[in-house]
């Protein structure tokens, strides 16, 4: 007989000899005895005791003869035959314990399982986009195999956008110090430098502040520091460039100069393999370079607090990777102190 005939058959002769399913083969809830009541039987029943039941249930003994009575007042069969001095099981009775105790039995292996698998752990995070797509998601997938259980869902905000912690569990922020209220605690160094395509320094052996008047700017809204200020730490604020090309989000302004349409500040942790690759360059090294922190924040109070501690070691050690990475393209062009915190 083909499988699926056999199985057809089946199932068509547990239908006619099984009442207890309906037209689906799905239990009828309403044929389920009260539970309780069958606790109490299968434990009455194994002792052969009301008395020995009633202990290992933490009930009284009468509790026991009253829910061993209802079972069988449901059922419309005597389980036990009860004399003055002892209990004994009827037959009814000890074909009932065998099937009762098998369906316990596998109850609780079924309960113990469930009960053992992993339970998922979900952290809201909140980070700048730019840092989302260019650091975060390319690393993300160590995280996922260190920690399959902790699922992270992440959102990107705006620099206007408070600082909101009934909105996201963990926050990523470029801070110049830690989070007021909230377990904050660095990870990643920013240094923002100038940076641009390689073919834009074609006819420059190097390029001084002056040649800038030459070039397009490119600006964009979310940077966290400007041109006039960079300059000024060159000592050259006057200069001003052939023109401005202005985004609103970083990750606009960071393509325009992949594209060779200007020279852009930009953190060199989000442009880090660009630089190494030879897709971008930094004309004037770290010179100039402003500096801040990047922080992780949560509230120490919060109910995934145990998640949160470890997507920041992992964070932390990441981060540690990167800077290394930064400090060693650095001194290759002969700036020893990127990592030095100067």
């Amino acid at each position: 007989m083909p499988l699926l005939r056999r199985g057809a058959a089946n199932w068509y002769y547990m239908m006619l000899h099984n009442p207890q399913l309906n037209s689906r083969g799905a239990i009828r809830i309403a044929r389920i005895p009260p539970l309780n009541a069958v606790r109490a039987f299968e434990a009455a029943a194994r002792h052969v005791s009301f008395s020995k039941a009633a202990d290992e249930l933490h009930v009284t003994r009468g509790a026991v003869s009253r829910q061993v009575a209802l079972l069988e007042d449901w059922l419309g069969v005597a389980l036990f035959v009860r004399t003055s001095s002892q209990l004994v099981l009827t037959d009814a009775g000890s074909n009932y314990l065998m099937e009762v105790s098998a369906a316990l039995t596998r109850l609780a292996t079924a309960s113990e399982y469930i009960s053992d698998q992993p339970r998922t752990t979900v952290i809201r995070l909140n980070c700048p986009p730019t840092f989302t797509m260019r650091w975060l998601i390319t690393r993300m997938s160590t995280f996922q195999r260190q920690y399959p259980n902790i699922e992270l869902r992440v959102t990107t905000f705006r620099p206007t956008a408070a600082f909101r912690g009934d909105e996201f569990d963990i926050a990523i922020r470029g801070e110049s110090g830690p989070v007021e209220g909230y377990d904050s605690t660095p990870f990643l160094e920013e240094r923002v430098v100038p940076v641009c395509h390689p073919d834009l320094m074609e006819g420059y052996r190097r390029l001084s502040v002056e040649d800038l008047a030459r070039f397009t700017l490119i600006t964009y809204a979310t940077e966290s520091t400007t041109w006039r200020k960079w300059m000024t730490a060159m000592g050259r604020p006057e200069v001003k460039p052939a023109g401005y090309l202005k985004f609103d989000p970083m990750y606009f302004a960071l393509q325009a100069a992949l594209e060779g349409l200007g020279i852009v500040l930009m953190p060199l942790f989000n442009v880090i393999d660009d630089l190494v690759t030879g897709r971008l360059c930094a004309p004037f090294g770290i010179q100039g370079s402003a500096r801040r922190d990047y922080y992780v924040s949560f509230l120490p109070t919060s109910p995934v607090a145990a998640g949160a501690e470890l997507f920041r070691a992992w964070l932390q050690a990441e981060g540690e990777n990167t800077n290394r990475a930064v400090a060693e393209w650095a001194r290759s062009l002969g700036n020893e102190e990127v990592h030095k915190g100067t």
